[in-house]
Formats: C-alpha cells, structure tokens, sequence
C-alpha cells in the first residue's frame, strides 16, 4: 500500500503525546498523530478490503466502524470500493470518528462526518473533487522504438485514455490497426484537469495534427450552431465518416484479406474470404462501423457467434467468430457508430482469436478496406458559422505550431522523440 507522510510539529510520536503504540504494520498505513486525542491515517484500500475492514483495520471502535458504513451506504455503495483508491481517515485515539474521505474515482469523493465536533451521528455526501482546467499539448512519431499510438503516447508521458481519443478524433480518416508506419507523426492539443497540482483527467482535445503516409489531416474541434461538438479539418469538413475505417480500436493485426479465392486452413480447401481477418486478442472489443439496426445475433458450428448489422445507402456488416455479444445486441436492437457490439473469440471454424469482418453492399459482397476508403463524410460546418470556425481554426493552428516549435518541445521531425508541452 502505499502511505504519504505529514510534516508535523505537534508532535514528534505517539509515546510523546500520551497515545498507545500506533506503529504501522506492512499492511497498514502510517499512522500519524495530529494532537495528542487525534491520528490521521492516508493511504490505499488494501486488495480484497471492505469498507468495514478497513475502518476497524485503522482503529475505528466497533459501532463507530457500523455507523460509518450506515451512513456511508445513503449516498454510496459499499460494495464499490476498489482497491488502490486514496482514502483519508482522522480518528480519536478512543477510536471515535473525526473525518473521512474515500476518492470514488477521479471525479467524486465520499466523505462521512459527525454532525456536529464530538456527535455520534454522523452525515455522508458524495461531491465533486476540485480541479482547474488547463490546457497542453504534446507531440511524438510513430518508430522502431514505439511503432503504436499507444507507445507513442507512453514515450510522450501521457496516458493510454488520450491515445484514445486521438484514435477516435481521426477514426474516420485512419485505421490506427493496419496504417501507421515509421515516419508517422503527430501533435495534439488538449484540456487537462489537474488536481492539487498533479494530472487528474483529460477534458476535449481541441486540435490535433496528424502525418500519415505522406499526408497531413488536420483536426480542429468546433461546435456548429445548435448542432454537437465535432472535429473539422482546415476548410471546415467534416472527419466524421459514414463508416469508421476499421471495427477494432488498437493493435489487431491483419491476417487474411479479401479475396475470390484463399487456402481455407480449417477445411483445407480453397474457396472465397469474404471479408477481412482481424488477428486481436480473446475479449478485444469489437465496435460497429456506422449506426444502424441489428439484424440478427446468432451462433452456429461455422460463423460462431456472429453479428450482422443493417446500415444505411444498402450495406450490411458482419462479425465472426465472437467470444460474446456486447450487452443488448439482439436483433432489433439500436447500436452507433463505435458501440461495441462483440468480443473478439474463437468460435465456430477459427484456427485462434481473430475478427472476420465482412460487408455487403446491396447484397453483394465488396472489400471492406476498399469501401471505406470512399465513404462520404458527415456534415460540415455550415456557410453561416464559417466566420466564427475561421477564428476558431486559426487560433488552434496556431497552438498546435507554438507546441511543435517552443523552446520546451523543439522542432519536430519523423524519427524524433516525444516532446510535451504545459
């Protein structure tokens, strides 16, 4: 577990303000005394610990431990504390309850409280943990050393979530599975919020830059006049495609593409491949392409588990081969575009994990990396708002060459290491 220690002038330890021995144990937080009829304990839930448990661990008297959880339970579940998660606890040394916190996740914290000093009735309220929002950037290149976005963006010290948006920004534009190549490049601009000083949590990415195989899309993000939030490049399309450019997120592998006529390893004949194999973890999630309605969700000795969406302009998509359905794909049922409809499996004819994805169009079967390659964009901004978009753009290109040039980041080139800015 981990602890963090106070800097503390009232007293130097527990024997010198007239408490009991309250040395930590390895499983134990620290202990420290804040006067001499008060401790204060910060640390991590323990693996396998309950609220409970963990209050009686740390010295709490019996009842005080049942009342806590009591008035823990009006506003929170118990039953959804998570291991590592921060909590603090200040406590009398007769075990009496004085403060305590517990941070839900990076937005919420529960804190249960006398009434009033002293009182053996207690309140609890969930709130809102305060944040400031501040804005960074932080540019890097696909290579030998990271050839993922998700390695591109460790190299650069952020976190996989925004790997994620990046790859949801420009979804429609490139399949972060099979296009990335050494030489890649990108530069991101975003909210942060930041919590005590220290990243809590990712807000939008304004604007984003990236270089593909020779060419640059750029991402400016911009809310239309009573319409969502979106993402636009330089003269105002939209990168929001009719279909996404591949139905698994990250790091699938392509092993079989279409064809008219391939070896079939499980029968060993050959016969048409319909479609595109993913090689992708048991359990990767597998998203939908494009809205639309669930035709069927089925399973049989040769397709396995298998979804088959209806889209529109006449195509249909199919999904082979899933460990299992996402929660609520039944036929009829509503799905968008990216909503995990399946998980990456084995069943029916499958040699190991794969996705085989297939596509129809008006009932005949087409190349799926082909088609999306030519799928209309989404709506742009309208002739109306291209004033206020202007602005908007010009002051995001602007950042986003202010991170690729600041003393801090540098110059960037393909082959260059990650560099941030704040």
């Amino acid at each position: 577990m981990r602890i963090w220690s106070l800097a503390l002038t009232c007293c130097v330890a527990v024997a010198g303000c007239g408490g009991g021995d309250l040395r930590p144990t390895p499983s134990q937080g620290r202990d420290i005394v804040l006067t001499p009829d008060s401790a204060l304990v910060r640390g991590e839930v323990p693996e396998s610990a309950t609220l409970d448990s963990m209050l009686r661990e740390h010295g709490l008297a019996e009842q005080v431990v049942s009342a806590v959880v009591d008035a823990a339970r009006v506003v929170f579940d118990p039953r959804r504390l998570r291991a590592a998660r921060p909590f603090v606890l200040e406590r009398s040394l007769d075990g009496g309850l004085r403060h305590f916190e517990y941070e839900i996740d990076a937005d919420s914290l529960l804190r249960v409280t006398p009434v009033a000093p002293g009182a053996e009735d207690l309140r609890a309220d969930v709130s809102p943990i305060p944040k400031t929002l501040e804005q960074a950037s932080v540019a890097a290149a696909i290579d030998d050393a990271a050839p993922s976005l998700f390695q591109a963006m460790s190299a650069a010290g952020e976190s996989p979530e925004l790997a994620i948006a990046l790859a949801q920004v420009f979804a429609g534009e490139i399949d972060f599975n099979t296009e990335l190549q050494p030489g890649d490049r990108f530069v991101v601009s975003f909210e942060r919020f930041v919590r005590e000083e220290r990243p809590s949590s990712y807000g939008a990415i304004t604007a984003a830059e990236f270089h593909n195989d020779g060419r640059r899309i750029r991402a400016i993000r911009f809310t239309p006049p009573g319409a969502e939030p979106g993402y636009f490049d330089e003269q105002g399309r939209s990168l929001r495609r009719f279909f996404l450019r591949s139905p698994l997120k990250f790091d699938p592998r392509i092993t079989s593409r279409y064809s008219s006529s391939r070896f079939h390893p499980v029968l060993q004949t050959a016969r048409a491949h319909r479609g595109v194999d993913y090689g992708a973890p048991t359990g990767a999630p597998v998203v939908s392409v494009a809205a639309g309605t669930v035709l069927s969700a089925t399973s049989d000795n040769v397709n396995g588990r298998m979804v088959r969406i209806r889209h529109g302009s006449g195509y249909d998509s199919y999904y082979l081969h899933l460990s299992a359905f996402g929660a609520g794909i039944r036929g009829g049922a509503r799905v968008d575009q990216g909503q995990t409809i399946g998980l990456v499996g084995s069943t029916g004819l499958a040699t190991g994990p794969h996705l085989h994805y297939g596509l129809q169009k008006n009932g005949a079967w087409v190349d799926p990396l082909r088609e999306h390659r030519n799928m209309p964009p989404g709506d742009p901004v309208p002739a109306a708002a291209m004033d206020e978009f202007q602005v908007a753009r010009d002051a995001a290109l602007t950042t986003l060459q202010d991170a690729l040039t600041s003393p801090e980041a540098g110059p960037r080139e393909p082959g260059m290491r990650a560099q941030k800015t704040e």
